[in-house]
């Protein structure tokens, strides 16, 4: 079986695509793009992420999505952690500028909490923990669905004055790099789909690999702008106790909200995991268009968030599939109990009545 790329071995708690990521920003610190390669990095980017929401387009079932409007109590509760608590949290952090916080990491962790939910990890932890997993499929494509178009609305409304200009130039840009493509894949899944399944693999290498092309442009605008000499070490440890702050706050609202709300187990897993986390591969590419050559600094924050997320989830997940092991096996063992006393009460009975047996 081949091994898959970016993977590390089990024990290693770091996304191997984070490394990944590291390792482009390490590159565009060293060899940034000037001049003429720039403008072809630029070029490259702006393509890859046409690229990539033509196939997010293409891959999204609107049909599957549109089935779990059934279930839209769970739905609506997911987007509005997504794109309303998430932002609330994000506009309360601005305490925190400029002592805390420089404006630009608290303008990229004001991003951070605009961009969609994700879809896989959110899959993925929510199967560990023995959660709702359809839910949490649907959950997630609808945040993403949702997300194209109000990420870029929040962005405008709330970046104003924090170095994500929203003018009419800009809107323009994101329906046609970011709307267009989307809206065309869409259109063509009906031809192109099953071709897309049969080569998940390796679209799924063209989905990174376009991803770190993203990233290495637009960290090469910042290396040569010099916007990096405005962050300090001590700062960026700022920057991961907010975000720990951050995702406690999620973990912990979305968990105790969705008891409180009446929500079944599973689906309080689905809502837990679909309603606290963030989508790098979506965030990166709506990050280029937004901040341009700011873009460096902007992501950052959902970068550090994206690896911490991944950890901690993942302890959490496991913890949940051992507690529902726990109340499994107690449940049988309760069943077996009974059902050994409906057996014994017969016999009682018929002691009673006849006499001890010899």
């Amino acid at each position: 079986m081949r091994r898959p790329l970016f993977a590390l071995p089990s024990w290693l708690p770091v996304d191997g695509y984070i490394l990944a990521l590291v390792g482009t920003v390490g590159l565009a610190a060293l060899l940034p793009a000037r001049g003429p390669a720039a403008t072809v990095a630029d070029g490259a980017s702006t393509a890859a992420v046409a690229l990539l929401f033509f196939l997010y387009g293409a891959r999204l079932s609107t049909r599957e999505a549109l089935a779990g409007l059934r279930h839209w109590r769970l739905h609506l509760t997911v987007l509005a952690c997504t794109f309303a608590v998430f932002p609330v949290l994000g506009l309360a952090a601005r305490v925190l500028v400029p002592h805390v916080l420089p404006p630009t990491l608290y303008t990229g962790l004001l991003f951070l909490c605009l961009v969609p939910s994700t879809v896989q990890s959110s899959i993925a932890f929510t199967s560990i923990a023995r959660g709702n997993v359809a839910a949490a499929i649907c959950a997630g494509s609808f945040s993403s669905l949702v997300g194209i178009v109000v990420t870029p609305l929040l962005a405008g409304l709330v970046l104003h004055g924090d170095g994500g200009g929203f003018s009419a130039g800009s809107l323009l840009s994101i329906v046609c790099r970011l709307l267009l493509p989307f809206v065309a894949g869409q259109l063509l899944r009906r031809w192109i789909g099953p071709f897309l399944a049969r080569h998940k693999k390796v679209l799924g290498h063209v989905d990174r690999g376009s991803i770190l092309l993203v990233v290495y442009t637009a960290f090469s605008a910042g290396m040569v702008q010099g916007i990096w000499h405005q962050v300090s070490p001590l700062r960026l440890l700022c920057l991961l106790g907010v975000e720990a702050v951050l995702l406690a706050l999620m973990l912990t609202g979305t968990s105790y909200g969705a008891e409180k709300l009446g929500f079944s187990r599973e689906d309080r897993i689905a809502i837990t995991f679909a309603g606290s986390k963030k989508s790098l591969a979506a965030g990166l590419p709506m990050a280029s268009v937004l901040f341009g050559a700011q873009a460096g600094l902007a992501v950052l924050p959902l970068m550090l968030f994206h690896q911490m997320q991944l950890m901690v989830c993942a302890v959490l997940a496991k913890r949940f599939a051992a507690r529902a092991d726990r109340e499994r096996g107690t449940d049988t063992a309760a069943d077996a109990q009974l059902a050994s006393d409906r057996d014994a009460a017969p016999r009682a009975e018929r002691t009673a009545v006849g006499g001890s047996p010899r």
